[in-house]
């Protein structure tokens, strides 16, 4: 690893003879947005390939945004290009269709001869895998507030060619307030969560709210595409297995949970083929996956990808953690929303999806209202529960007339 100045980066990536190279970049709340930036200034047209987009990206003619799972920052752009796959098979992607040609890292400061990817691993081993093994690029913004995570992440310094030092604190999500509606979801989904079981999280309010009500549990374990917060919590308060590590594939949180994995041998941040791979899911006990939807149909169809037609993120790792909990003894694959989205006015639990489906054949359905455990039901008693146990009472009037029409349940 070679740490160059960055009038010298730029230079360099300037005299580069790309047409339009494809450059992978940390996403979630670890962008390199000064090495990025950097590279913009540099590089007239390119393709930007990263994960959950944060605002501050580049956007303008010229860069061309492609993502399996669409962030904020890449959502409303016309040019971007969405691809449709379940987040375990993106370092497939990488290897036969979409081959990186730069890779930008956003890495802690050298230890021992090794820097860390720090909170973001995902799929960035595989990146720079195929990068170099193609005679690209690997450049990396190093950070001396980037913690140390130990697993897939740790990188020798010969994997990176050049670096660039910048110091600035990581960003966090903003606070989610925990109304009465998702402390009731989150509290049904408790219900379902016995002592010994294995926990994956998605991204949102309510997974973040679930955790603080499994203070009673004990001997959980982790094995979630994301931890924040609420998994040092939940260690803070002895429920966690200490024979199990906490393993994760990437991590956005506060600066608290930053400075507690930094070297910690307890957190284990993996590469996303592994973490995500169905049959490694299945083999823990008692899996408890818990992801978010936008919308569930009388099919026990959830759409978590789509808005009025538009993607809004994409399939992520929820339906790799459905299938791997379905099949794990004693597993859960639970779908959590409201009942009710009140910015449209509307039930979120519906006859038939219009939209793309992001997952299906969960194990149960969770809302403010109740919980719908609709695996192993035929599909009119799964209709049933749904419309009893999950839906809104303002809308299962008319459930229970689609239901009927479609031969899926009776009022």
């Amino acid at each position: 690893m070679e740490v160059v100045s960055e009038r010298a980066l730029v230079r360099h990536l300037g005299a580069q003879p790309w047409a339009e190279p494809r450059v992978v970049v940390s996403g979630n709340f670890a962008t390199p947005m000064h090495l990025l930036g950097l590279l913009d200034s540099a590089v007239e047209c390119y393709r930007l390939f990263t994960l959950n987009a944060q605002p501050g990206i580049p956007a303008r003619p010229g860069v061309i945004p492609e993502s399996p799972f669409v962030g904020p920052a890449m959502r409303d752009q016309d040019a971007l290009d969405y691809l449709p796959m379940r987040l375990s098979l993106v370092p497939t992607l990488f290897a036969v269709a979409r081959p990186p040609d730069v890779v930008l890292v956003h890495t802690s400061v050298p230890r021992d001869g090794k820097v860390s990817l720090g909170i973001e691993v995902n799929i960035l081993p595989a990146a720079i895998e195929q990068v170099r093994a193609r005679g690209g690029l690997v450049i990396a913004q190093c950070n001396p507030a980037m913690p140390y995570t130990l697993g897939d992440g740790e990188l020798d310094l010969e994997a990176v060619d050049l670096a660039v030092e910048v110091e600035e604190p990581l960003p966090s999500p903003g606070a989610r307030a925990v109304t009465d509606t998702s402390a009731a979801i989150a509290d049904n989904v408790a219900s379902l969560v016995p002592d010994g079981a294995t926990l994956q999280l998605g991204i949102g309010a309510v997974p973040d709210s679930v955790l603080s009500f499994l203070r009673s549990r004990r001997s959980l374990g982790v094995w979630s595409e994301v931890i924040s917060d609420g998994v040092l919590e939940l260690e803070r308060a002895a429920v966690l297995d200490r024979d199990r590590p906490v393993t994760a594939s990437f991590l956005f949180g506060s600066p608290e949970l930053y400075a507690w994995v930094d070297a910690n041998p307890r957190v284990r941040v993996l590469r996303t083929e592994t973490v995500n791979d169905p049959s490694i899911i299945a083999g823990h006990p008692r899996m408890c996956s818990v992801n978010s939807a936008l919308q569930v149909d009388l099919y026990a169809q959830a759409n978590a990808s789509y808005v009025r037609g538009r993607i809004y993120s994409g399939f992520g790792g929820q339906s790799d953690f459905v299938v791997g909990a379905l099949h794990s003894p004693g597993g859960q694959a639970v779908i959590a929303l409201p009942s009710w989205h009140a910015k449209s006015d509307t039930s979120t639990i519906v006859g038939r999806l219009a939209a793309p489906v992001t997952s299906f054949q969960h194990s149960a359905v969770v809302t403010d209202q109740g919980c719908a455990l609709v695996f192993g039901r035929s599909q009119r008693a799964q209709a049933r529960l749904l419309i009893e146990e999950a839906a809104h009472p303002d809308a299962r009037d008319e459930l229970w007339v689609t239901a009927a029409e479609a031969r899926a349940g009776h009022p």
